[in-house]
Parts: C-alpha cells; structure tokens; sequence
C-alpha cells in the first residue's frame, strides 16, 4: 500500500470530489489536447493521398482544409446545444439512448470505445515520430518509447483528474504558442518578401491514379482525423466548476478557435513553402525547421510537439473511463467499473484503456500511417448518432428557441452523417473494415454481459426463494498434511461451529500415516481421522473425491472445508509454504454448496 501511495498519492474522500473540478484552462488543456494535436499530422495525411495524384494536385488541400474547419464550426455549434441541454454529460452514448432508442445508443458507445483507444495509440506513435523526425537514430526504438509513454499516461491519470491536468496542461499551451509562433514566423516570411527555400517539387502521379473525386473525398476523409476529440468536452461537463454548462461551452469555443486557426495556417503553409510528406521526416518538422531555422527553437518546438501529441491521449483517459461507467451504470460493462477509485478517477478504466493501446501499439509496431486508416470513422459516427438524438430532443420537447436549436443540431446530423458515409466508402480497404467489423462485435458482448446481469439478479432474488425452517446439515472437512499448532488452533476454532467435523489424511507414505495416526490419538480431540488411500501418490484427487461424496450424501447441506494455513512474516517465504493450500481452494471455488474456511496461522518474524 505504501508503493501505491507514493505513486497515486493519498486517498481523496467524496467530499473533496468538488475540489476536483477544473477550471477552464486546465479544462481546456485536458479536454482539447487530442483535437489540437491532431493538426500535427491531419494536414500531412490530406498531402499523402493528394500526392497520388502528382504535385499538380496539392493546392486541393486549402479547399479541404477550409472544408474541415467549416465542419469544426459546425460540430463546435451542435455540442455547445448538447451542453446545455445535457449538464449532467451529454455523451453519444448518452443522447443517443435517450431519444432514438438502446440499440442506437449501444452503437456509438461501440464506436467511441474504439476511437479512444485508437486515440491513445495514434497519439502516442505520432508523438514518437516527432522525436525521431529531429533524432532518427531513435526510429528503431519507437514502440519502447510509446510503451513507456502510455505507462507515464496512465500513471498520471490514476492520480485524478485535477492531478493529470496540472501535470499535462503546460505541455499543450507550449505546443499552442509554439505552432503559433512557426504559423506567423513563416505566413510573415512568405507574405512580407522573403525568399520561399523549398519550391514545389515536381511529383509525377502515381500511375493508375489521376484526380478524381474519390481521390478528393479520400484526402478529406483523411484530414478528418483533425476532428476526433472534439466531442470530450460535451461528455466531460461535470468535470467543470459551476456554472458547468457555460464553463464547458466556453472551452469548447476556444478549442474550436485554435483547433481552426492552427489547422489551416498549417496547410497554407505547406502549399507556400512547396512540402510533400516525406517517410523521414513529419511534415510539421519540415516546416518549423523552415520557419524557426535549425536550432533551438526548431528542437523546442520538436519536443513540445512530441508532448502534445503523446498528451492528447488524455482526451481518451477522461472519455473511455467516464463512458465504461455510464455503460457499467447500465450493465453492459463490469460493474467494477462504474465507481471511482481511491483518487476518485475511474481507475478500472484508465488500466484496461492503457493495456489495449499498448496491445495496439505492439501490433502497428508504432506506425501512425498504419494506424491512421483505423481512425475517425468511430468517432464520426458517433458525432451523428448524438446529433441526430439531439434533433429528435428538440422535437420532442419544443421549449422556447427549440427551433434555431433544432436547425444547429440537424445541420450537424447531417454534415457528419455525410462525412461518415464518406470516411467508411474511402478507408473501408484501408482498415476501416476492422472498425466496422468491431461495433457489432463490441454490442454483442454488451448484451452478453447484461444478460449475465439479469440472469444473476434473477437467480439471486429472494421473491421465489423457499427458505428451509430448519438450518440444513452441515459437514466439516478438514484435510491436515500433518499434526502441528496450526492444525490443532484450526480444529479447536471448527470445533465451536461443526454439527459433523471430521478431519481428512490423505495415506502418501505408510509410515508417516502410522507417525499421524498417533499423534492424532493425543491431539484430535476425539474428532475422528479418516484416511484416504492414494495408489498414484496424488494428494488431490481423493481429497476432491472424498468431499464429493460427503456432498452427495447430504443433498441440501454444506460441506465446510477448513484449511489450516500457514502464513509466514515475509513475502518471499510464501514460496516454501501454502501450495496445497491455494490448490485446494482454487479446486473447490465453483463447487456448489461447497464453503472453504481458511484459518491462519502465522509464524512469528527471526
């Protein structure tokens, strides 16, 4: 307990739960961090499916660009309505089960879960990759370093929500103020005379590949990637201190600001500066180098590059867990998960979101570009799902100015319900097919697991239940390996209790038997000795036998197993003792009727 103390710190009581609300800044910096750091490699993912085309095409980008930042208007204005109406976490998952029904809302929780551990994974190997853009001897070690990452992520989070956002604010407003500075540092270069280094290289396309618009719909289905995120704030409102609502919608109106400024100034810039995406190098790098120069400026901007993008996995550590819990709430997912641990953060969550990026990372050996197909099209459908449940909200409840709120929402429905028929038609034979493959996957396992739920509640109920008037029998059973204080305590404690106590040897060695047997006469009590033959010298099976047929001789009674254990001073010492022990009750856990009474005796420190 001491090491968990020193790495999650002390235990926070409910009460301080309200200490634990952000201020908008820290908000921002939490929940803005995957959106902003996507402008890293959205704008070099709409360059690698331009250039396909041949250099001649790379000026679409702009448009695509512009296109993008048109949908961030759009989602920023729907979610500000999905605030206010939902204070209490307005999630897709949410929204969506309260107004088209449970099987919708079941699919975007299916495809949110998915997209935040994409998230995490993507995240962190562009973050990787910004480091070995500025040091390329590290390429080799890229899933090292994102592993380390994701255990440096989930250690922060499990210390609580206030404690990770004063850990990881300062890392997302460097990266802000930096990009900023390579934005107006090279849009000056460009537009007050100076020389452009780097002219547009001449690109043949790519034979087979000419501008089409599949081609166009492809690259902005890429660029899309800049939007995942975008949602966090509307899930995570009661994170924010009061007013939430207005606090939550006026971070997620200066996340819009600088997710649209940053993304376009990007794009512009690549298209001035005449960049294409290039295997050794980020595109983001290639641009600070030309804007900042080479030196420590360019490394700054590197590293807090790095920090943002490894970061805006803490968008997902605050979604994942928050939405298991809802669906945990539910019965969908495990109850463990739906309470908060002893730094109240959803520590069951943050583990299992952190174990499968890792998983993820290892498979994609760090690649961003492999993992790049996969993303998006969970969270795009999630963005329509919510949208859409908000239109049926409006019209269903028509309170005042429902109208213009209904007309947001429904622009939003459509706009992203367009934007994910398009992402799935275009990446589906890039991965997306996984993803798509997943949801119902994910949704069967949600209703197995409530239907275990049911079963169990049903199962465990006492409206049919028919007490018996009389306690039922119940048979002691004690297996003793020898005769010694800690047997003799352990039979002296089953004596107070036992309506039927006998005690069980099993015969591994005539003469010790015949060594027990004796030491029994002076020490058992009266209580009787049975031993039980073993030709094959197993220690278990007559023993599991033995209480088998004490249980089938008593239909309707218990059988209690009581073990003797010894339990030393030290942790290592617990090798040279207990294996039968652990044996017996891992063997007996799902024997029905069957109860096992573990009596300790521990051995004094030396």
């Amino acid at each position: 307990m001491w090491v968990k103390r020193w790495l999650l710190g002390r235990p926070l009581s409910t009460a301080q739960a309200g200490q634990e609300r952000l201020a908008n800044p820290v908000a921002l910096a939490i929940f803005s961090s995957d959106p902003l750091s996507s402008v890293a490699y959205a704008t070099e993912e709409i360059l690698l499916v331009l250039i396909l085309a041949g250099t001649a095409a790379l000026h679409y980008s702009i448009g695509i660009s512009i296109v993008i930042v048109g949908l961030v208007a759009i989602l920023t204005a729907s979610y500000r309505q999905t605030i206010f109406a939902y204070p209490s976490g307005g999630g897709a998952y949410i929204v969506a089960k309260s107004n088209l029904g449970e099987p919708a809302g079941l699919v975007a929780a299916a495809a949110l879960l998915i997209d935040y551990v994409l998230t995490v994974a993507v995240s962190v190997a562009a973050g990787v990759a910004a480091i070995t853009s500025a040091f390329p001897v590290l390429l080799e070690h890229r899933v090292a370093l994102g592993l380390a990452s994701i255990v440096i992520l989930t250690w922060g989070n499990l210390r609580g929500v206030r404690e990770s956002g004063r850990i990881f604010a300062v890392p997302t407003y460097l990266f802000v103020g930096g990009l900023s500075l390579v934005i107006l540092v090279g849009l000056g270069r460009a537009w007050f005379g100076a020389p452009v280094e780097h002219p547009l290289p001449s690109i043949p396309a790519v034979e087979g590949q000419g501008l089409t618009l599949f081609l166009l719909l492809r690259a902005f289905s890429s660029g899309c990637t800049a939007l995942t995120g975008i949602e966090a704030i509307s899930n995570g409102v009661p994170a924010f201190r009061d007013p939430v609502s207005k606090n939550a919608a006026t971070t997620m109106t200066w996340m819009a600001i600088m997710l649209g400024g940053l993304f376009l100034g990007l794009t512009i810039l690549a298209y001035v500066y005449g960049l294409v995406p290039r295997e050794e190098e980020t595109l983001i790098s290639q641009i600070a180098r030309i804007s900042l120069g080479g030196g420590v400026l360019y490394y700054f901007m590197q590293a807090a590059t790095m920090l943002i993008l490894i970061l805006a996995a803490n968008t997902s550590y605050n979604g994942f867990p928050r939405l298991a819990s809802l669906l945990a709430k539910d019965s969908f997912l495990p109850h463990q998960m739906r309470v908060q641990g002893d730094r109240l953060a959803f520590s069951n969550g943050i583990l299992i979101l952190g174990v499968c990026a890792a998983l993820l990372l290892i498979i994609f050996r760090g690649d961003t570009h492999a993992l790049i197909p996969l993303y998006a099209i969970g969270v795009f459908l999630s963005f329509t799902l919510s949208q859409s449940g908000m239109v049926w909200h409006w019209l269903d409840l028509k309170c005042k100015g429902w109208r213009k709120a209904l007309a947001i929402n429904l622009t939003g429905a459509v706009a992203t319900g367009v934007a994910t028929v398009v992402l799935a038609i275009t990446k589906f034979t890039h991965g997306a097919w996984v993803v798509i493959v997943l949801i119902p996957i994910l949704i069967l396992m949600f209703r197995k697991i409530r239907w275990h739920y049911r079963i169990a509640d049903w199962q465990l109920a006492l409206d049919m239940y028919d007490r018996p008037k009389e306690p039922p029998l119940n048979v002691m059973v004690m297996p003793i390996s020898g005769v010694n204080r800690a047997v003799v305590m352990a039979l002296d404690y089953a004596r107070q209790r036992a309506q039927d106590l006998r005690a069980v040897y099993v015969d591994l060695d005539p003469d010790e038997t015949l060594k027990i047997k004796e030491q029994w006469e002076k020490w058992g009590a009266k209580i009787p000795l049975v031993i039980l033959p073993s030709p094959y010298r197993s220690f278990l099976t007559p023993l599991l036998r033995y209480i088998e047929s004490v249980r089938q001789d008593h239909p309707g009674g218990w059988v209690t197993v009581v073990l003797p254990e010894v339990i030393p001073a030290k942790f290592w010492q617990n090798l040279l003792h207990n294996q039968r022990a652990l044996l017996i009750k891992a063997a007996l856990l799902f024997k029905f009727r069957v109860i096992v009474i573990d009596v300790p005796y521990h051995l004094g420190p030396y």
